[in-house]
């Protein structure tokens, strides 16, 4: 039973992972700039083109459909194998920057942390080397690509489950969650009271953390404690020295 099991899997996983035809990249920073800022324990969110970057687009409402953890020291060239991700054929492993080269990326980078947390975070995930990804995680999503429910987004959340509970079993985003979560760093946290910097008669509020297995890649870009990091803007952007050309003269020499 195991064995067909695994055997469906693999089918699945090869069926989801396959490209979608048509995406094009539209970001104007090359690899090499988006290389050129990174430091250990960003994230860089990916805009994939599969089916399965398909249903969690779709299900979260977002264009991020990956996350994966930079783990590598900054500086580095956009070939060193320093991103780490749980993907769903090979689990979780290092791939290089290069590998997401053609698709729309945004770094977030945690704010306030030490470079020992920042180790830490990076140390945390390491330790998942060659997990399997949960698969889980995407029997809804299989649902959605098969019969396109139209889920109230109210509901989108909860399709994403909350996997096996195995703890060799991950997804992306959960990895990711559970590495920041392991040094305390706030992500989307519940309060237990409404806006404002106090409570009602001046406390100081209380946060609560989410489980880790409840986090979903556009969460790290809605989260406040996440600064995005625009390569251009970080290397100094000066908009007067662009240099335009009047309609009409493209292609001219």
């Amino acid at each position: 039973m195991n064995r067909i099991k695994r055997a469906v899997a693999t089918r699945l996983a090869r069926f989801l992972t396959r490209p979608r035809p048509g995406y094009e990249r539209i970001d104007a920073v090359s690899i090499d700039e988006v290389a050129a800022v990174l430091r250990g324990a960003d994230i860089v969110l990916v805009e994939g083109n599969t089916r399965i970057s398909t249903a969690i687009k779709y299900l979260t409402q977002s264009s991020w459909s990956h996350a994966c953890l930079y783990v590598g020291a900054q500086g580095e060239p956009p070939t060193v194998g320093n991103l780490l991700e749980a993907d769903l054929n090979a689990g979780v492993r290092l791939v290089s920057l290069q590998h997401y080269g053609a698709f729309n990326l945004r770094i977030c980078r945690p704010v306030g942390l030490s470079d020992e947390e920042r180790k830490q975070v990076a140390d945390f995930a390491m330790d998942r080397l060659g997990d399997q990804y949960d698969m889980r995680n995407v029997w809804d999503l299989v649902r959605y690509l098969i019969q396109k429910p139209a889920v109230p987004g109210r509901y989108r959340r909860a399709m994403i489950g909350l996997g096996s509970g195995e703890p060799t079993r991950v997804i992306c985003s959960t990895l990711v969650a559970e590495a920041f979560q392991s040094v305390g760093y706030p992500i989307l946290p519940l309060r237990d009271d409404e806006g404002g910097d106090t409570g009602k008669d001046g406390e100081v509020p209380h946060y609560y953390r989410r489980h880790f297995t409840h986090f979903t890649p556009r969460d790290f870009d809605l989260s406040p404690y996440f600064q995005v990091i625009k390569p251009t803007l970080a290397k100094g952007f000066d908009p007067h020295a662009l240099q335009w050309r009047e309609s009409g003269e493209e292609g001219k020499s």
